[in-house]
């Protein structure tokens, strides 16, 4: 009993004697520093955390944490990062933001008021940073270097693009601190994050910390305006790769489907603006896995529109207007190249629809415009055909002939008909010449236009005296097509001319006086 009393008592002897040391040397451990983290990119927060440092024990101790900016050892004041009070143990804990400085290990440097001092290494790396972090395809944003090597060269960054990238820029170089700096549009992207990464002369892909950029979906409109039944175009972008049954919704109605995104989130559909009174409306698409609450709303504005029903054709044609986007219950007044030629009113969908025969006009475009309280609303162009009519044939009349006998004669001219859409009328042109060209003869002697049949009779003051005439025919229609001139045809006016005639006459007469004189009065005056 009293052996086991005895070892009892040497055991708790050795434990009290090896506590005693212990205890000296607790209370001999100097300041130091811990850091959380204690490696990363410039701009990194840290957390120092302080222990055994002088304690505010009734007077407040402040330490000052110093980063060694310039890697040189020296603490200046430029270089203080942060300062804390500490506890009635010595402790604190503080933060500070890793300045810009190039890659490799700085000292960070805690002292006190008592010049007790502590000092912890943070390694540097290299890494990026973008901004913005998020946003829609074609957004521009500015990607930053930090951490690189002192004036580190041929730095290249890429995006990538699902299993791909793109290179946004190649052969940066940083400067002293190792900073650098690049701004890019984010291309053609998939819905969700895209990483960037970089790599330089001194910094490997694996040794760069990457930045992310995360693509939202967006849609585009060719026109935020338009007027009913115009077809307008919708992209979008930022959407899953090859989604499916993506729809487009105008005033939350769907106005096209079944539409397929590419490989890139990348997708193009067209519309056409529905019956809607004038007004501004809410456009958005929806997707196979994309809501339409992802993508942000655009707004389009309906205003007063015509469409044209056929939009070209002749004189006569049947042309349907429909209106659109226009107020309800508004009276409307139909004009053509000016000219009112109808009247509608608008229902309850702000559209009408009416429609009249296309008056004679020129070849080329007209407006057709609706007006409302003698304002013009909207404007659409009709477009009057072109075609020239067929050159006709001379039949009369014929070729070299004669026509008349003396003095000025008044011949009749005789061509066939030609047919055309726009209806036609013909253009006669005499000439003592065969000189023809496009607009005609050179010098006519008689030209007249807008004969309506396929004859013509010269009048008292066209009426030609004695000579050798050409003549040609030219059909025009009644949109002012001329056709083609025919050949000319030739002509003679009269048997003699008046002169030669009257000559004749004087002659005969003469002869008849000689030969009655000779043959009548000289004979009578011989016998008697």
């Amino acid at each position: 009993m009293r052996l086991l009393f005895r070892v009892a008592i040497v055991l708790m002897l050795c434990l009290v004697a090896m506590a005693l040391p212990a205890a000296p040397a607790q209370a001999q451990e100097g300041p130091r520093i811990r850091l959380s983290p204690d490696h990363g990119v410039p701009g990194q927060v840290v957390t120092v955390y302080g222990y055994n440092f002088t304690a505010s024990d009734g007077d407040d101790i402040y330490v000052r944490i110093y980063y060694d900016l310039n890697d040189d050892g020296d603490w200046e004041d430029d270089e203080r990062v942060a300062s804390s009070e500490t506890d009635d143990d010595g402790d604190f804990q503080v933060t500070f933001e890793v300045p810009e400085s190039y890659q490799g290990s700085r000292a960070v440097f805690a002292r006190d008021e008592d010049q007790v001092t502590a000092s912890e290494d943070f390694r540097v790396e290299p890494g990026l940073t973008v901004d913005p972090e998020e946003d829609t395809v074609g957004t521009d944003v500015t990607v930053e270097g930090h951490g690189f090597a002192e004036d580190e060269q041929e730095i290249d960054v890429r995006y990538y693009l699902d299993g791909n990238y793109t290179m946004i820029a190649e052969d940066i170089e940083a400067d002293e601190d190792g900073w650098w700096e690049v701004s890019f549009t984010i291309p053609a992207s998939t819905q969700g994050s895209h990483t960037m990464d970089a790599e330089g002369e001194d910094s490997s892909f694996a040794e760069v910390h990457d930045a992310a950029f995360e693509v939202t979906p967006s849609i585009s409109l060719g026109k935020d305006s338009g007027s009913v039944g115009e077809t307008i175009t919708m992209t979008g972008n930022g959407f899953v790769a090859n989604e499916r049954d993506i729809t487009i919704l105008f005033d939350e109605e769907a106005v096209e489907t079944e539409i397929r995104a590419n490989i890139n989130g990348y997708w193009q559909g067209s519309f056409e603006v529905p019956g809607l009174a004038g007004g501004t409306y809410d456009v958005t698409a929806e997707g196979e896995f994309t809501d339409k609450e992802d993508i942000e709303e655009l707004s389009f504005e309906i205003g007063p529109g015509l469409v044209l029903s056929p939009n070209q054709g002749h004189v006569g044609t049947n042309l349907t207007v429909t209106g659109g986007g226009f107020t309800t219950g508004q009276n409307v007044v139909i004009r053509y190249a000016g000219v009112q030629e109808a009247t509608a009113r608008s229902n309850t969908k702000g559209s009408f629809s009416v429609t009249f025969t296309v008056p004679a006009s020129q070849h080329g475009t007209h407006g057709v415009t609706a007006e409302v309280d003698g304002m013009v609303e909207a404007t659409a162009n009709f477009t009057m055909e072109s075609v020239p009519p067929p050159v006709p044939e001379l039949i009369s009349p014929p070729d070299e002939s004669r026509a008349g006998v003396i003095g000025k004669v008044r011949p009749t001219f005789e061509w066939s008909e030609v047919f055309d859409a726009s209806g036609v009328h013909y253009s006669l042109q005499i000439a003592g010449t065969d000189n023809v060209t496009t607009s005609g003869f050179v010098n006519p002697i008689v030209s007249v236009n807008n004969i309506a049949g396929t004859n013509y009779t010269l009048n008292a003051t066209e009426a030609l005296p004695y000579g050798t005439y050409y003549w040609i025919v030219q059909a025009v229609d009644g949109a002012g097509n001329a056709g083609g001139w025919t050949a000319a045809r030739s002509f003679r006016a009269g048997v003699l001319p008046l002169w030669a005639f009257i000559l004749a006459i004087v002659v005969v007469a003469a002869g008849i006086g000689t030969a009655i004189y000779y043959f009548v009065i000289r004979r009578r005056i011989y016998y008697y």
